[in-house]
């Protein structure tokens, strides 16, 4: 357990020996496994081409997670500075050669397309002009508690226009969270610890070193600068009783899940 004082020697701090990034990945790492068995299961051939639409951050697991067995990959984003992600530790190692490309006209050259652009993005206009072996694409809706962003999910309609002998659909929840993209359920799961580390008697406060890191990746374009940020303990804690809150940590990942629908 890592634990330092605090102001007095009375007060303990108590960092996590999870870090940010621990938790992006356990996160990613549950969507690209839905994806990879699901895959595995229709037994393409060795030579399908397999196009991942969206890097941030489902798509950049998902084609790591792909390279361990599959080359002929092509991940497609609209943000060319997003293909360093590659060849961060973010969704794990890249395994094979996985090509990048920011030219949208390409999405329609894979025998097996996966959508993981979310709102405002694939339309059902590009949608209708698929006509693929397999086509996959993220709901990003989680949990159905928000009648708004419900109306605004459009993938059903997506998928409906998509000519395709499979189709299925990603599907993550667990942790009450309003979308399922991998930035929301890392802060809905920090958010629930930081909670619980509050009822525990002797806890003084606690707090996590999240902060607003979509300004890092899409404003400041800064991929070197995100990946060091998460590089840190996820969570501290002031308490005059310590307690492993990695536990906690973990209680709440086991609650997340991702799911071929």
């Amino acid at each position: 357990m890592n634990i330092d004082t605090g102001i007095t020697s009375e007060v303990l701090t108590i960092k996590s020996e999870t870090k940010l990034i621990d938790i992006f990945n356990e996160i990613i790492s549950k969507k690209s496994n839905a994806v990879f068995n699901y895959i595995e299961n229709l037994n393409p051939s060795s030579d399908s081409k397999i196009i991942v639409i969206g890097t941030y951050f489902t798509g950049v697991g998902i084609v790591k997670k792909l390279s361990e067995k599959y080359e002929n990959i092509l991940l497609i984003d609209i943000y060319p500075h997003l293909e360093n992600l590659l060849y961060t530790d973010i969704g794990g190692g890249l395994k094979n050669t996985v090509e990048f490309s920011s030219n949208l006209d390409l999405i329609y050259s894979g025998d097996i397309v996966i959508d993981t652009t979310g709102f405002g993005g694939i339309t059902t206009e590009q949608s209708s002009k698929f006509d693929v072996e397999t086509f996959i694409i993220e709901d990003p809706i989680a949990e159905n508690n928000d009648s708004l962003l419900m109306d605004k999910n459009n993938i059903n309609e997506r998928l409906k226009m998509v000519k395709s002998k499979n189709k299925a659909i990603i599907k993550t929840k667990g942790i009450n969270t309003k979308t399922s993209g991998t930035m929301t359920l890392t802060i809905g799961l920090l958010t629930s610890v930081l909670n619980k580390c509050l009822e525990k008697e002797g806890t003084l406060y606690s707090a996590c070193e999240m902060g607003f890191f979509e300004e890092v990746i899409f404003k400041e374009k800064n991929i070197d600068k995100f990946i060091e940020l998460i590089n840190i303990n996820a969570l501290k804690v002031s308490t005059i009783k310590p307690f492993n809150f990695d536990e906690i940590i973990n209680e709440e990942l086991n609650k997340i899940t991702s799911e071929m629908i």
